[in-house]
């Protein structure tokens, strides 16, 4: 069930941030003495507890440098200064926004609600909540790290709706992965799979209430509005609905 609410709850990285740096996995795995595939593979291999703050930077970086049978060093302060090297670099890498977007998504600020839901470690989620001060500005923000739960988790977006105080259907989910949009759906939220800015707005702009005529509750229920006096079907065009 809906209320009159609207909220659109954002994916980090792909749609506001940008991806990993380019190169940043190289020089990580020169910095291991690992060949790219294998500290590729250790890397995401052991990366979901630590995005899901079960798991310190510290207890990640050595299960991946013991994954690579490559310790740091033979004693235990310079394996400290090779995984604090490491970490920093890892989090460096996820540093980069996307200004166009982050603009857009402030814009939208008088239109809905606007959240966060990000798989992010929570010593990646304190730097980034330093350097990047409008996401203060958002009406909710959740990073995986520290809610200790990751998409495609149910929990993760459970999170949110509770945060909120929200129903599921208020929100619209907008994420890179389809994975992630699917898992949003089954909890019963509106879900759409970014590709891209321009497609995003027109989205947006087809779920969002008119400006200045927002629907009641019991039109919403119906699916239905009445605009001018005269009936008319609400749509959605581009929005992956709750199934």
């Amino acid at each position: 069930m809906s209320t009159d609410r609207r909220i659109v709850l954002f994916d980090l990285f792909g749609v506001i941030a940008r991806h990993q740096r380019p190169g940043a996995l190289e020089k990580m795995a020169a910095r291991c003495h690992s060949s790219l595939d294998a500290f590729t593979t250790a890397y995401w291999t052991h990366r979901p507890p630590y995005d899901a703050g079960r798991h310190t930077a510290s207890v990640y970086w050595t299960e991946v440098l013991n994954t690579l049978s490559c310790p740091a060093d033979a004693d235990a302060d310079a394996d400290a200064d090779a995984i604090e090297e490491l970490r920093l670099t890892d989090i460096d890498s996820w540093s980069r926004v996307d200004d166009g977007m982050v603009t857009y998504v402030q814009s939208l600020r008088d239109r809905a609600e606007v959240a966060l839901l990000s798989n992010i470690p929570a010593d990646h989620a304190d730097v980034f909540l330093a350097a990047q001060p409008w996401l203060h500005s958002l009406d909710h923000v959740a990073f995986s790290g520290k809610i200790k739960a990751a998409k495609p988790d149910p929990a993760a977006f459970q999170h949110c709706v509770i945060a909120l105080q929200a129903a599921p259907a208020d929100f619209l989910f907008v994420d890179d992965r389809e994975e992630n949009v699917r898992a949003a759906q089954a909890v019963g939220m509106n879900g759409h799979i970014f590709t891209g800015q321009n497609e995003l707005s027109a989205v947006i702009d087809a779920w969002l209430p008119t400006r200045g005529s927002p629907p009641s509750a019991s039109e919403l229920l119906d699916g239905r509005r009445r605009d001018g006096g005269e009936e008319v079907d609400e749509v959605a065009v581009g929005v992956t609905e709750q199934e």
